[in-house]
């Protein structure tokens, strides 16, 4: 059934809004409020500006607030600021006191939010949010000791660290040699176009770039599905002469006296950039090779290096590699690079960080193949660690039930990192990191952590509540079991079935 309204359409004026009452306590964005220690940090945020010099910036609630709030939403800047300007209980997250219906700040402010926040700092509030979490659990375990354990002088190891590492793509297209050479020839193009009408005596012709021919000679082999080696090969010649006579063009139009000062800082960046490509492509080229250190697979991210994984699928990925430590449900972000490096040499300090939050070693220490070499073996037997995996040497022909028990329990309790990494690339930002700029995009990536651990917190605390509300359900209906109702009902019920 369906009743048509009488007013179909409602005056915004006449809208009723129920903001006479107060902010739920049992929202989420009220309880992650609560969680995280603002003031604790906010010196430390406070300490990177002038404090005589300069207009007030914004807080460090607020501009960790929006960092937050566009993780946990998975939105834009633009659309963060829209979410914050329509909801009180945002407005409330990031340390309004009143609602307001005007935009806290211009969405280009997070771009500046990401740079004063970096990610050293994040990485403090994560582990301080998540030792704030583990202290009451910690204090029952601690009363609930046996007194042989009180009387030992150091304490046993306790818990399980898992360890493991993944690449972070970074949102750039799949780089070619061919593609890389073109778009470098085609800035050239426009940096020569500048610096020539910045002559005040134009004393030559305006250089021939000679840009349609080698926009054609691209796409003659661009266009094809599989072009031969020999084919790619001469393109990338060709696009390497253009290259090549373009930046001595614009060599010579800075001798008679153009200035780079014409040029943007992003476009000058961008001739830095493109020198260096034809440096390395044209190496590449005349020796034959493959590789080259410090290879650029990005014209505007030349930060970004190639991370060879042998992944199923993406054998490499472009963007940052991150170690990090899995423990009690909560992940933390322990070494992040742009240049590929081993993880297992991570292994030491990632134990240590753990004994710091919590005092104590872990009784065992989770980890893949690569993590298990023999250095890393004796650093934790002489601690007490035990080390998942089979040990070195010729595997035993007979394998123990016990010991493939314990075997698959370990793999059973590795793959918990693993879910945490797909949470971040399907849930969060880190299966494309959208920020450009490397340090923003490092801070974007600790602010995923923050978040996967705050969500992590949340559910607990949904849990805590629906384990007090079946303890309530369970009291009253043991109650009511043992009291006469119960009996009585059955009676009266035989009864009436009886008559």
């Amino acid at each position: 059934m369906y009743r048509k309204a009488q007013e179909q359409e409602t005056a915004p004026e006449k809208f009723q809004l129920p903001f006479e009452e107060k902010l739920a306590l049992d929202n989420r964005w009220v309880i992650m409020a609560k969680m995280i220690p603002w003031s604790e940090f906010d010196g430390e945020y406070a300490a990177i500006f002038s404090e005589k010099i300069g207009a007030p910036a914004k807080t460090f609630r607020m501009a960790l607030g929006a960092l937050i709030i566009k993780e946990k939403l998975g939105i834009s800047d633009r659309e963060t600021v829209e979410q914050i300007r329509e909801n009180p209980y945002l407005q409330y997250f990031i340390g309004m006191s009143t609602y307001s219906n005007k935009p806290p700040f211009d969405p280009s402010m997070l771009v500046h939010f990401r740079e004063r926040i970096d990610i050293n700092l994040v990485n403090k509030i994560n582990r301080e949010i998540v030792k704030q979490a583990l202290e009451i659990p910690e204090e029952t375990v601690q009363e609930k000791k046996s007194e042989v354990e009180d009387s030992k002088s150091e304490l046993t190891n306790r818990g399980k660290l898992i360890l493991d590492a993944t690449c972070t793509p970074a949102d750039v297209s799949y780089p070619t040699d061919l593609g890389l050479l073109n778009q470098a020839r085609k800035h050239t193009e426009t940096i020569i176009d500048i610096l020539y009408k910045s002559l005040e005596e134009k004393t030559i012709n305006k250089p021939r770039t000679y840009r349609n021919i080698a926009r054609k000679d691209y796409l003659l082999v661009a266009k094809k599905r599989r072009p031969t080696v020999q084919e790619r090969t001469k393109a990338i010649k060709q696009q390497l002469q253009y290259i090549k006579r373009n930046l001595s063009h614009i060599q010579q139009l800075i001798e008679l006296g153009a200035s780079l000062s014409e040029l943007s800082n992003r476009q000058y960046k961008m001739l830095l950039v493109v020198a260096e490509i034809h440096r390395q492509q044209l190496w590449l080229y005349e020796n034959k090779k493959q590789k080259i250190e410090d290879r650029i697979v990005s014209l505007t991210q030349p930060h970004i290096r190639p991370i060879i994984r042998g992944k199923a699928g993406k054998r490499t990925e472009f963007g940052a590699k991150l170690s990090a430590s899995c423990h009690d449900g909560y992940v933390f972000l322990d070494h992040i690079s742009w240049d590929n490096f081993n993880e297992s040499g991570d292994l030491k300090s990632q134990v240590e960080a753990y004994k710091t939050d919590t005092g104590y070693y872990p009784e065992s220490v989770h980890v893949d193949k690569i993590y298990r070499t023999r250095e890393n073996r004796a650093w934790c037997q002489e601690r007490g660690i035990r080390i998942s995996g089979p040990p070195l040497g010729r595997p035993p022909k007979n394998v123990s039930k016990e010991n493939k028990k314990q075997a698959a329990y370990d793999e059973g309790i590795r793959n918990c990192i693993e879910g945490k990494f797909g949470q971040g690339k399907r849930r969060f930002s880190l299966g494309r990191v959208m920020a450009k700029l490397p340090h923003t995009s490092l801070t974007a990536i600790a602010i995923t952590f923050l978040v996967m651990n705050l969500s992590t917190l949340l559910s607990r605390v949904f849990w805590g509540f629906l384990w007090q509300f079946f303890q309530i359900i369970s009291f009253f209906f043991n109650s009511i079991r043992k009291s006469d109702v119960l009996p009585n009902f059955k009676q009266q019920k035989l009864i009436f079935a009886f008559a």
